[in-house]
């Protein structure tokens, strides 16, 4: 296993950020449909857990949705984590144009 982590900037209020956040992991399923199954998501106030199955691999992470930031974090299964480096680029990417 490898850990990711990102701390994502936003510029929205919480609430805002939070609500986007939810949106996002609601639309993953229906737009990947294929390739991400089992999306499963359980929140306590700004803090949420994740889950999801993505081309036979299962992934699951926490997210913090604070005042400035988005924190996330999730161990990625080792042969996911041979493109670590691209998965943290394109999630920073569509973060950054969701919470923008």
């Amino acid at each position: 296993m490898s850990k990711l982590s990102l701390n994502i900037p936003h510029s929205q209020t919480q609430d805002e950020a939070l609500s986007r956040i939810k949106q996002m992991l609601g639309r993953l399923q229906e737009e990947q449909k294929g390739t991400v199954t089992n999306v499963q998501e359980i929140w306590d106030g700004p803090n949420g857990s994740f889950s999801f199955s993505a081309k036979g691999f299962y992934i699951a992470g926490t997210i913090q949705v604070k005042e400035n930031e988005v924190r996330l974090e999730s161990d990625l299964p080792f042969a996911v984590s041979l493109f670590k480096g691209q998965i943290a680029s394109m999630i920073t990417e569509k973060a950054k144009a969701l919470l923008a």
